[in-house]
């Protein structure tokens, strides 16, 4: 039996979502901005899918871009707001690449850039590092009278914790500055709300929510000023130039109709069969105020490479880090922010679950973790007798 057990890095096709897109390659091929029969059929396609994206985030239909993904949304929604003189950019230390590269950019052409620390007062990890949630007030406290646009993910993709968007983007918009979420991790995982999180742009990506791979979309509240970074054409209400890909809206638009709440029950109980059956395990980031499939655990002198093989080898898939950063030499990131050495960092493994996990796989991976584990550290140095 193989289990699947990184779903923040992927999830499989729905088959109801790969049915609509089949549909859509064999009978909807016209272009979308064409006039006639086919392409007018293409851009009703095309716009009941911008209305089923808009509906999982309780945003018009209008304002909902297409994209091909969330690197991509979170390019434009950045590069788009930032002004032609220097400027300033608030985000966090533990961001996504598609957000941190973008900010290392903004530095090179001039404008200076604040990265707030995830270390919400009073929370703490259960080895003791810094919670991996953003203080609002450090937000508040990097604000300057240049600040453009504020950037802050809504669940953090290799730790699980669920950042205050909604108090940071009251306390944003009340400064009259503008505030971008990237919100890929969250359908399924938390209720996106961009009226509650006071959001003026939003990044989606359908694959995170079994939807196909290459489409995303950025929600671009009405009014806001985002400028193009890329020419060729008016598609997207010339936000986006570009033959829209009809087939993979549609796609989008039938998996953000089915998206599904998932429950803690399954991930709660797998760290607590970890943590009594393997010593020295801990879990890495706040317990309590994180997405309710998403487990990163630490086992401290052995190399989370050699656990994911050795348990691939089982037949079971989980992931060291960040799929973006996969083959990378450097640690995690988003663990060193934490405050963890190096050498913790890449002893953690991630393991996120889907709406297809079963007790019967979480229970195969409990068992082939724990062999795993005992037998690297037969093998390491750090456990040597």
């Amino acid at each position: 039996m193989r289990a699947y057990f990184d779903h923040n890095a992927t999830t499989p096709l729905r088959p109801e979502v790969l049915d609509a897109m089949v549909e859509v390659y064999r009978d909807t091929f016209g272009n979308a901005s064409s006039i006639h029969h086919y392409g007018q059929t293409a851009r009703q396609r095309l716009e009941a899918a911008r209305r089923q994206v808009g509906t999982l985030i309780g945003a018009k239909a209008e304002e909902i871009v297409f994209t091909s993904g969330g690197t991509e949304s979170n390019n434009l929604a950045i590069f788009g707001l930032a002004p032609a003189r220097p400027g300033h950019f608030v985000t966090s230390t533990i961001e996504h690449p598609a957000v941190l590269q973008v900010a290392d950019e903004l530095e090179r052409q001039g404008h200076t850039v604040t990265r707030v620390p995830a270390r919400a007062s009073g929370r703490e990890a259960s080895g003791g590092e810094a919670s991996g949630v953003v203080d609002p007030a450090d937000i508040e406290r990097a604000l300057r009278p240049e600040t453009f646009a504020v950037s802050l993910m809504a669940v953090n993709n290799e730790i699980g914790t669920v950042q205050p968007v909604a108090e940071v983007g009251k306390l944003v918009r009340e400064r009259g500055i503008f505030f971008h979420c990237d919100a890929v991790q969250a359908p399924g995982r938390v209720a996106v709300d961009v009226e509650a999180w006071n959001v003026d742009l939003l990044t989606l990506s359908a694959h995170k929510f079994y939807g196909p791979k290459g489409v995303g979309a950025l929600y671009v509240r009405k009014g806001v000023p985002l400028r193009k970074v890329s020419f060729g054409g008016r598609h997207e209400r010339d936000r986006r130039p570009g033959t829209e890909n009809v087939p993979a809206a549609v796609g989008m638009g039938e998996a953000a109709a089915r998206v599904k709440r998932m429950s803690p029950t399954l991930r709660d109980w797998l760290e607590e069969q970890v943590l009594a059956r393997i010593p020295e395990a801990y879990v890495n980031g706040d317990r309590e105020r994180r997405a309710p499939n998403v487990s990163n655990l630490r086992f401290p002198g052995i190399e989370g490479e050699a656990i994911v093989i050795g348990l691939d080898l089982k037949g079971v898939a989980v992931s060291s880090g960040a799929a973006c950063s996969s083959g990378a030499v450097a640690p995690s990131h988003v663990l060193l922010a934490l405050g963890l050495s190096a050498k913790d960092a890449r002893s953690s493994i991630r393991v996120s679950l889907g709406e297809g996990n079963t007790r019967e796989e979480v229970e195969s991976l409990v068992e082939s973790l724990e062999s795993v584990v005992m037998r690297l550290r037969k093998l390491s140095p750090a456990y040597a007798r």
